[in-house]
């Protein structure tokens, strides 16, 4: 009777809140539906006169912006879907209101901005952009990052909250070392590598740096220190020799200190309010009119004539099958290629690469697709925040690739590891292990014994092997030796601005580069954007989460900054076949 009732109330609940998600469905699509038969009559969503857009950048920066049919509802938890900016509406939609005559101005509102170096340069340049148009860009936060400021810096005013805070000391990278750990657990890291850079095995073999990882993180942190002092002091007229002083000897201690230098104004919101409405000259009664991001849809040119260019996400680490828009999966990056490379429509391929790299074999598919879509039409790379190792292996051979001189690329190189946990067993939990083979080497790489000398010579040969057909691929792809790309590979890692000068990538710009550049080799002067792999829908997105997914999501947000390291642990345990993958986790202070 007991589990009767347990059923029965059960099902009740079940009813109950599937007809609630139905409504919030049913009112989501009828509301898109509505909204859009109306758009002939009243674009409500069009610029007024005398309008300033506002641009409200908080949190995570996606490469790609998702559906989502309930962002009109508010906070609802897990049914909101996925939050964050996509930069694909960000650069689109001020693109747009550049040309807007109706829009004067941006009013840009940073809080707690989490993005990559390479994507903040990106928007920057779209807002560098806007202002040569002779609009103007008011910049307001309570507390500035370096990042952020590096963003705001662009604005013809920056803005700061009286009692607020701007950070101003020179980048950081952290690395954080796991051998004393692992002694202390009894856990043999087994490693086979091919890099003297190759540094993602370092963690969990030293418990500080290598000479050569060192180095080469100075290197890269100092390209990107340069590329935003350079930036600065044009937009603040600041010397970058001053820059460094000021960060060297700490002199931005309060907002007073920044004053005349980094912010022009100490101001509250509303005095920034008062300031926006004296600049497009209205009266302190008038009420102004802000266009939240969100709801401007301006109307796109009609580019049809021409043909399409199809632009193809591939964002997130590297894996066999078929992934989402937050990892790559072989299986559906290669579908989206080869759909495009058979689609007479699309005229050219634009491949938006943002990955750190991983699976060598998934790698390697993916690049077979790149290969062969270029034999048949204009094929270009355009690089995000990463296109490091595997991210790497897949750009190389497009016709051209294009980099911000702050993303991350290069580290050519391959690794394995094979975790020996037969001592962390016996020892810490009392457990032992008896097995029975077939043949002599049955159970090698079950990480429940160490590899023996021929073992270790054998998955050593495969490694080698990797990096032999991942370096002809590179040379292959980019005109060079193979001796050539050797030199400049073992693993490490080269900013944009320096894989320019070694010939690893060809110019250096962003996606709207790479677009304009495709659509000169394809002869087109009109064209359409296409937009792949194809998105799911945000239904399936949410009744196909996993509970993997779940949980996931429940770690990060409960162990906030250190869920990279414990993601970083996770991965190792996780990793299967030879990986070509970026060294480390950057975290840039």
């Amino acid at each position: 009777m007991k589990q009767f009732f347990g059923a029965f109330f059960g099902s009740i609940l079940g009813i109950i809140i599937s007809t609630l998600l139905a409504i919030f469905i049913t009112i989501a699509v009828v509301k898109s539906s509505f909204k859009e038969s109306f758009n002939d009559k009243e674009d409500v969503s069009a610029a007024k006169a005398n309008s300033v857009l506002k641009i409200d950048i908080e949190g995570e920066i996606h490469e790609r912006e998702k559906q989502n049919p309930f962002k009109d509802f508010g906070d609802l938890g897990p049914f909101a879907g996925n939050t964050g900016l996509g930069l694909n509406t960000l650069l689109k939609k001020i693109e747009s209101a550049e040309k807007d005559e109706n829009i004067k101005g941006i009013y840009l509102m940073i809080k707690n901005m989490r993005v990559g170096s390479a994507s903040v340069l990106e928007l920057r340049n779209a807002l560098q952009s806007f202002k040569k148009s002779g609009k103007f860009i008011y910049a307001y936060s309570e507390n500035y990052s370096q990042q952020e400021y590096f963003l705001a810096s662009v604005s013809t005013k920056v803005f700061l909250n009286p009692q607020g805070s701007l950070t101003w000391k020179g980048l950081g990278a952290s690395l954080m070392f796991f051998k004393h750990s692992f002694e202390k657990l009894d856990i043999e890291m087994q490693v086979f590598r091919h890099g003297k850079f190759k540094s993602a095995v370092e963690p969990f073999l030293l418990d500080k740096m290598s000479q050569a990882n060192r180095y080469q993180s100075k290197t890269f942190l100092m390209s990107i220190w340069n590329t935003m002092l350079n930036a600065i002091s044009k937009d603040r007229n600041l010397n970058m020799d001053e820059l460094n002083r000021m960060a060297n000897n700490l002199e931005i201690k309060f907002p007073e200190n920044a004053l005349g230098k980094f912010v022009d104004v100490l101001a509250y919101e509303d005095e920034v309010m008062d300031a926006i409405k004296k600049k497009i000259a209205l009266k302190d009664t008038d009420k102004l009119k802000f266009l939240d991001l969100d709801k401007y849809e301006p109307k796109a040119e009609i580019k049809l004539k021409g043909g399409k260019i199809a632009v193809i996400y591939a964002n997130g680490s590297i894996s066999s099958g078929e992934g989402d828009d937050d990892q790559i999966g072989s299986d559906r990056l290669a579908k989206a290629i080869k759909d495009a490379r058979l689609d007479d429509k699309i005229k050219a391929i634009v491949l938006r690469v943002n990955s750190p790299g991983g699976s060598a074999l998934a790698s390697d598919v993916i690049w077979r697709e790149v290969v062969l879509a270029k034999k048949v039409k204009p094929t270009v790379v355009s690089m995000g925040n990463l296109a490091a190792s595997g991210g790497y292996y897949i750009s190389c051979a497009a016709d051209r690739i294009f980099a911000q001189p702050n993303t991350i690329t290069g580290s050519i190189g391959v690794f394995g590891i094979i975790p020996n946990l037969q001592k962390m067993l016996e020892n810490k939990l009392g457990i032992t292990m008896d097995t029975v083979n077939t043949n002599k080497h049955s159970d090698m790489g079950t990480g429940l014994r160490r590899v023996s000398e021929t073992e270790y010579t054998f998955i050593q040969s495969s490694v080698e092997k990797v990096y032999d057909t991942f370096t002809k691929r590179v040379a292959e792809g980019r005109n060079m030796s193979q001796a050539d790309v050797d030199s400049i590979g073992q693993g490490r890692v080269w900013t944009g601005a320096d894989a320019l000068k070694i010939n690893l990538v060809d110019e250096i710009g962003g996606l709207n580069d790479a677009i304009a550049y495709a659509a000169k080799k394809a002869k087109l002067t009109e064209y359409k954007l296409t937009e792949l792999p194809k998105q799911k829908s945000p239904f399936d997105e949410l009744f196909g989460k996993k509970e993997s997914e779940m949980e996931t999501r429940m770690i990060k947000r409960n162990l906030g900054p250190v869920y990279t390291y414990f993601k970083q642990l996770q991965n190792v345990f996780q990793l299967e076949g030879v990986q070509a993958r970026l060294p480390f986790e950057i975290i840039m202070n």
